[in-house]
């Protein structure tokens, strides 16, 4: 690689050209570049099995077209973790290594993911709020990355996200129109607002990497991208009945959540303990890094097939 030095890289950034190759960047923004394209992989490749996982069961969805929809919905996340590992083999990582040679504890993808989607129901709120905040970080980033490779690439992606979450929203509407329906969108909204308030991360007080701002791979930080999720969910959940902790404060400005954050989460219960009170992110980190119930299900479906043609230690 040659030689850049950090006030090089920085002067380019800021004057807007883009970064088209690891020769124009240091080393230090190579390996920023690589955990981030990671963390985007790992979780546009894990939504396949997850989402599969919800609609296995043909009896709870509306009709078969809706199969067909989320099969649509699959095979486009795949194609985003396509891209996002081929971006990582550009950059020299063994993208065979990192997809079937890691042990299922060591993927990035958010905790929500490692919590099953039992039904119908629970995956469009999961289109609704998962989906949506893809759609919000790879908008950001489209939008501001300064490595013009997947800056470009996320035109796709970002048109797909969107529909996604367009997905989630309209059979939201559908069924809350439903009282039972309704009943079952607001028991899965009670887990899975929360967990994707924790989808953004660490508050930006206690963020360890400051490159993403710093480097411009994103243009906004964790808690502006929270604030960017709940600008749009809270009011959605309000207009069709559904009741979340959180709600806009005039006086502040700003979205304020109304649970305490971060707390404890029974994931086989799908429930938060808020009556315990409030946690440390340290704890939060801990959970994460365990995994969640069905990590290793999910890692071993997507890993299977490789596994069986090359061996288990092919990887």
């Amino acid at each position: 690689m040659t030689a850049v030095s950090e006030e090089a890289l920085l002067e380019r950034i800021r004057s807007g050209k883009l970064i088209e190759d690891p020769e124009q960047a240091t080393e230090r923004y190579i390996e920023g570049l690589k955990r981030t394209l990671i963390v985007s992989a790992d979780t546009e490749l894990i939504s396949a099995p997850a989402y599969m996982h919800a609609v296995r069961d043909f009896s709870t969805l509306p009709g078969v077209n809706n199969y067909i929809t989320v099969m649509g919905i699959v095979q486009d996340e795949l194609g985003h973790a396509h891209i996002a590992y081929r971006m990582l083999r550009d950059l020299g990582v063994d993208t065979e290594e990192l997809v079937y040679g890691r042990e299922p504890h060591q993927f990035k993808h958010p905790y929500a993911f490692d919590v099953p989607l039992e039904s119908f129901t629970e995956l469009v709120v999961a289109n609704g709020f998962y989906d949506r905040a893809g759609f919000v970080l790879l908008s950001d980033i489209h939008r501001n990355c300064s490595y013009g490779p997947w800056k470009r690439a996320l035109v796709k992606v970002d048109r797909e996200e969107n529909f996604h979450l367009r997905h989630g929203e309209k059979w939201m509407r559908v069924l809350s129109q439903d009282p039972e329906k309704k009943r079952e969108l607001q028991r899965a909204v009670d887990w899975m607002f929360v967990l994707t308030l924790e989808w953004f991360g660490l508050p930006d007080d206690k963020k360890r990497h400051n490159e993403q701002i710093e480097y411009g791979y994103k243009g906004s930080t964790n808690d502006q991208l929270r604030q960017t999720w709940m600008s749009s969910t809270v009011p959605l959940c309000e207009s069709l009945g559904l009741e979340v902790p959180a709600h806009y404060d005039e006086e502040q400005g700003r979205y304020v959540i109304d649970c305490p954050f971060p707390a404890r989460f029974d994931a086989e219960e799908k429930r938060w303990l808020f009556e315990e009170g409030q946690i440390g992110w340290d704890e939060v980190l801990k959970r994460w890094k365990a995994r969640g119930p069905k990590n290793e299900e999910f890692v071993e479906h997507l890993q299977r097939g490789y596994k069986e043609l090359y061996g288990s230690e092919a990887a």
